[in-house]
């Protein structure tokens, strides 16, 4: 195959595989576990963002300090779309001043989730540009870099699942909206073949903006809820989950360093 098909391959069958499978196992889970494995999708959005994309938003960066200006930049932004999304809430259902805070049980009319699948978005992007610019290189370093990125995509993929369904999202709903976010994986793969140069100058903004997305909606959307529960009992369980997810990601990482360090 042609390095343009084999990129048009590899951005469509990672990105759909990686949903499906973390999916799968997203949806194997009983609506009763779902409060308690937001503890698991927090590690793994941290994880994921301090240990895969930031690094990686560093390094494409001029700087350190441009990378920190952008991440900071991202989370302000996702803090201004929240507002928006809940005054839209507001605007549509009424409020009376003292908006709900009730991160931990039950749903947040969907703005983690919504925030969660913006930020997937612009990860999925990159991600296609990476495929890309492998295959571009050479046929082998693209199957790896491939592979690769499905490995350390798949825990993180179902922690955005788990954070949908608390969310309110519906199973139907929370796979449709990851299967529309992994798109992006393609039209990224696309872009960066016809016009490599101009896409890879926008990847440390990227980057950035999906480790923003991830560390927002961990600290200020999901950590809050945890504190509901103060029993010594439930602390040790959320921690013990925290470091699963984190654990998921740090094994995911070498085979990820390796293909597109």
């Amino acid at each position: 195959m042609t390095p343009l098909a084999w990129i048009i391959f590899m951005s469509f069958a990672g990105g759909l595989l990686s949903v499906l499978v973390a999916s799968g196992f997203a949806f194997a889970a009983r609506p009763n576990w779902v409060p308690i494995l937001i503890s698991y999708a927090i590690g793994a959005l941290l994880g994921a963002s301090f240990l895969e994309v930031l690094p990686h938003a560093i390094e494409a960066a001029e700087s350190p300090e441009h990378a920190a200006m952008n991440v900071l930049g991202g989370i302000l932004l996702f803090f201004v779309l929240e507002k928006l999304v809940l005054w839209r809430h507001c605007h549509d259902e009424g409020c009376d001043g003292h908006e709900h805070h009730h991160h931990g049980g039950g749903h947040d009319h969907g703005r983690s989730g919504l925030l969660i699948l913006v930020g997937d978005t612009f990860h999925n992007f990159v991600d296609g540009i990476l495929i890309a610019a492998a295959f571009v290189e050479s046929t082998p370093l693209g199957i790896v870099t491939g592979l690769a990125i499905i490995a350390h995509e798949i825990p993180q993929e179902v922690g955005d699942f788990l954070i949908l369904l608390h969310s309110g999202y519906s199973r139907a709903k929370a796979l449709a909206f990851n299967l529309l976010s992994s798109v992006a994986t393609l039209v990224g793969g696309l872009l960066a073949y016809f016009a490599l140069s101009r896409v890879q100058a926008l990847v440390p903004v990227f980057l950035a903006l999906a480790a923003a997305s991830m560390i927002y909606v961990a600290v200020a959307d999901l950590i809050p809820g945890l504190h509901k529960r103060t029993e010594l009992r439930a602390t040790i369980q959320q921690v013990l989950l925290i470091a699963a997810g984190i654990a998921s990601i740090v094994f995911a990482h070498p085979l990820a360093e390796r293909a597109l360090g």
